[in-house]
C-alpha cells in the first residue's frame, strides 16, 4: 500500500468519519447523506433465537466449562418466549433474516442489544437511553444492520470489560459496518445465582451462564462445588432455568433476569473482582456535532507501513500536542495475505494489522485536527469512528 499524500483540510471531512487514502492530490469531497424526507418507521417482528452467535465463538473461559445444548428445541414457532402461564410474555430476539418483514408504529427511541430481556446490555440501552423502547437481537451484526436498515434508531453494543478485556467482535464489525460513535456508557456488572423458587444452594449441581460470567464467578462457583455450562448469554441462562423448571441447576446473570423470569436470588454479588464494570458504546447512523463544553473521547483506526518506529511516530503525534491515549488496539487486517520483510531477514514475513485508538480530545478541538492531519501523511488508511462526550458515571 502506498503512503497517503493528500491530507484533509477542513473539520467536515474529518467528522464525516471516513478517510479515502490516495497518491493523488485531490480536493476532499463533501458526503451529503441520503434521507427521505419523511423518516420511515419500522416495528420489528421477533425471530427465532439463535444457540451459536459467532461472538462467543472464541470464549470458552476453562476446560471446566461445557456448552449447554438443546436450546433451540425449547422454542415453539410463536414470535414471543412463554416462561410460565403467570408470566408476560417477552419478544425474542431480531434476527437479520426478518429485516424485511418488519413494520413500526414509531412511538418511542428504538435501541437495540445483543441479548435477551434481563441481559446487562439491556440495562446498558436503558442507561444510555432512558424510557427508550430496548430492542433485542440475537447477534452482534443483528443490531449494526438492525440501525443501517432503519429498524432502531440507536444500538448499545459493549466493547470492552475491565476483567474480561476487549470484545474484538465489535471492533471488526466497527470496520465492516458505517455506523457512527456518538456515545458511551459504562456499566457495573454485579453477578447474582439464580434458581427457581423452593430450589436451595445445596440442591444445585450445575450453573449456566456466559464463559466471563462464569469466568468471573470461579471462586464463589468453586466453593459451593458446581459444575459450570456455558450458554451465549447470561439472561438466556436465566431464561432456560425459569423454561425448563430446573431443580439442580442454577443461573449467573443480573438481579433484573431473576425479576423477569420469576427466579429466586441465592447470593448476590458473587464476581470474584468487585471492580467488574464493562463500556459500551453507542451507534447511531450519522455522527454527532462535537463541542468543547464537557470532556470528549474520539475513536480512531488506521493502518501503517511496516517498518521500524513506525507506531512510534504514529503515537507521537497525539504526544507532541498533549493529548492523552486512552486506548490502543490492534487487530489483523482481514483478507490481506502475509507479507515478505523487505530487508530480506531470512524471508521473514509479517500481517498487516489494524490499530484503533481512543484519545482525550474533541474533533471540535484544533489540536486533535491538527494531529490527525500529522497521522495521516504516513498512515495508509485512517477513519474517525466518533468524537462523543465521555461518561462520567457509573451504574
Amino acid at each position: 500500500m502506498a503512503n497517503a499524500t493528500s491530507i484533509v483540510r477542513t473539520q467536515t471531512a474529518l467528522l464525516s468519519g471516513k478517510f479515502t487514502i490516495s497518491d493523488k492530490k485531490q480536493a476532499p469531497s463533501v458526503r451529503i447523506p441520503q434521507f427521505p424526507l419523511k423518516r420511515p418507521r419500522f416495528n420489528a417482528r421477533f425471530a427465532s433465537l439463535r444457540d451459536n452467535d459467532d461472538n462467543h465463538k472464541n470464549n470458552n473461559g476453562g476446560n471446566n466449562i461445557t456448552k449447554a445444548v438443546g436450546l433451540e428445541k425449547l422454542l415453539d414457532d410463536s414470535p414471543y418466549d412463554v416462561v410460565s402461564k403467570d408470566s408476560p410474555l417477552h419478544p425474542r430476539p431480531l434476527s437479520s433474516t426478518q429485516f424485511s418483514n418488519s413494520v413500526s408504529d414509531g412511538s418511542r427511541l428504538r435501541v437495540a442489544y445483543q441479548g435477551v430481556r434481563g441481559a446487562y446490555s439491556e440495562a446498558a440501552a436503558e442507561k444510555a437511553y432512558p424510557n427508550c423502547e430496548a430492542v433485542p437481537c440475537d447477534q452482534f451484526d443483528a443490531a449494526f444492520q438492525a440501525v443501517e436498515k432503519w429498524l432502531v434508531d440507536r444500538a448499545v453494543l459493549p466493547i470492552e470489560n475491565s476483567l474480561g478485556g476487549s470484545i474484538h467482535r465489535n471492533y471488526d464489525l466497527l470496520l465492516r459496518h458505517s455506523l457512527h460513535i456518538v456515545g458511551e456508557v459504562k456499566l457495573a456488572v454485579r453477578h447474582c445465582l439464580l434458581a427457581n423458587l423452593g430450589v436451595k444452594v445445596e440442591d444445585l449441581k450445575r450453573v449456566l451462564s456466559h464463559p466471563q460470567a462464569l469466568a468471573q464467578c470461579e471462586n464463589t462457583l468453586t466453593k459451593i462445588g458446581l459444575s459450570r455450562e456455558a450458554v451465549d448469554d447470561t439472561a438466556l441462562a436465566a431464561k432456560l432455568v425459569a423454561f425448563q423448571k430446573l431443580k439442580d441447576t442454577g443461573a449467573v446473570a443480573s438481579s433484573s433476569a431473576a425479576q423477569i423470569y420469576g427466579l429466586n436470588i441465592l447470593a448476590q454479588d458473587i464476581q470474584d473482582d468487585c471492580d467488574n464494570v464493562t463500556r459500551f458504546l453507542m451507534l447511531a447512523r450519522e455522527p454527532i456535532i462535537p463541542g468543547t463544553e464537557k470532556p470528549f473521547k474520539t475513536s480512531i483506526v488506521f493502518s501503517l507501513e511496516e517498518g521500524p518506529g513506525v507506531l512510534f511516530k504514529a503515537l507521537a503525534v497525539f504526544a507532541l500536542r498533549q493529548i492523552n491515549l486512552t486506548k490502543i488496539e490492534s487487530r489483523p487486517l482481514r483478507n490481506q495475505p502475509l507479507r515478505a520483510s523487505d530487508d530480506g531477514n531470512n524471508g521473514s514475513k509479517y500481517f498487516d494489522y489494524l490499530f484503533y485508538v481512543d484519545f482525550e480530545a474533541s474533533m471540535a478541538e484544533e489540536r486533535a485536527q491538527n494531529a490527525l492531519r500529522h497521522l495521516k501523511e504516513f498512515a495508509t488508511f485512517l477513519r474517525v469512528l466518533g468524537s462523543y462526550p465521555v461518561d462520567t458515571t457509573m451504574l
